[in-house]
């Protein structure tokens, strides 16, 4: 079971802290440019964005996905 995560860059890494880095990174306005969510563009917080995130799969895939591009 251990070796099934070896290849996943997310490995480890909580959504809350996907969220928080991607927001330090872009800024809220430029993570709404990026991904078109109205948690990102209507008062955005990080504690509503992972509300929505956790609910929506489709979502979540593109946070996830815009990290991992970002980031590695």
């Amino acid at each position: 079971m251990a070796g099934s995560q070896i290849n996943n860059p997310l490995h480890g890494v909580t959504l809350e802290r996907v969220v928080t880095e991607l927001v330090e990174y872009y800024g809220w306005p430029a993570l709404a440019d990026q991904i078109r969510i109205n948690c990102f563009r209507k008062d955005p917080s990080v504690k509503s964005s992972l509300k929505f995130l956790r609910k929506t799969p489709w979502a979540r895939e593109k946070v996830e996905a815009l990290y991992v591009e970002t980031f590695t």
